[in-house]
């Protein structure tokens, strides 16, 4: 990581993430200045991908007028630059974003975020400390906390009201494998999330 920047010792700036190689399947988040490196695994990308089906399903269902997407998309929030597994943003949002042909969502546009945690990494402070504080502050209305040991388990945390308040994440549910996950926001969803951890 140091070479491809060229200067060591941060603090980094969107530039150097743009100059980040992406051909070596590595994926960085830029957070006050410093560069964090994202484990990947096929597990940890397999439940990505299936939770972003689920939600694509439901939303086709519920005909809501919304766009599923997650990594390596970028979502800027007031830190700097975030690659959350997978958010939610309004159909006319991603209609914008495409026809600017920018990979870039602003953070107060997204309807929900979900990171899916991988353990004993330093990314997992990150997901389960920082990002809760930060998505918060940046308004975004719903964050999933998706943990897949020992079984797959979702947390789903709901603002508490408008950003510029001081609003915090409360727990609105959680459910484990074998349970029924079942929200109406920010459309309707209903899902086992043993279906995370699935072949199909």
């Amino acid at each position: 990581m140091v070479n491809s920047v060229g200067h060591a010792f941060g603090p980094y700036t969107l530039y150097d993430l743009d100059a980040m190689p992406e051909d070596d399947g590595r994926r960085y988040e830029l957070a006050d200045g410093w560069l964090t490196e994202l484990p990947g695994d096929l597990w940890h990308d397999h439940a990505a991908a299936r939770l972003r089906d689920i939600l694509k399903d439901a939303a086709g269902r519920a005909d809501a007028d919304v766009h599923v997407a997650g990594a390596p998309q970028d979502v800027i929030t007031p830190r700097g630059v975030r690659k959350p597994d997978v958010f939610v943003v309004g159909r006319e949002v991603a209609r914008a974003a495409l026809e600017r042909r920018s990979r870039a969502y602003y953070g107060p546009d997204l309807l929900l975020v979900a990171e899916v945690v991988t353990p004993r990494t330093g990314s997992e402070r990150i997901d389960r400390c920082a990002k809760v504080a930060e998505y918060a502050a940046t308004g975004i209305p719903h964050y999933w906390i998706i943990d897949l040991e020992p079984r797959p388990a979702v947390t789903l945390l709901e603002l508490t009201g408008p950003a510029r308040d001081g609003a915090a994440y409360r727990t609105l549910a959680r459910a484990r494998a074998g349970e029924e996950l079942t929200v109406d926001r920010p459309f309707p969803i209903g899902f086992d999330p043993a279906r995370l951890s699935e072949m199909e």
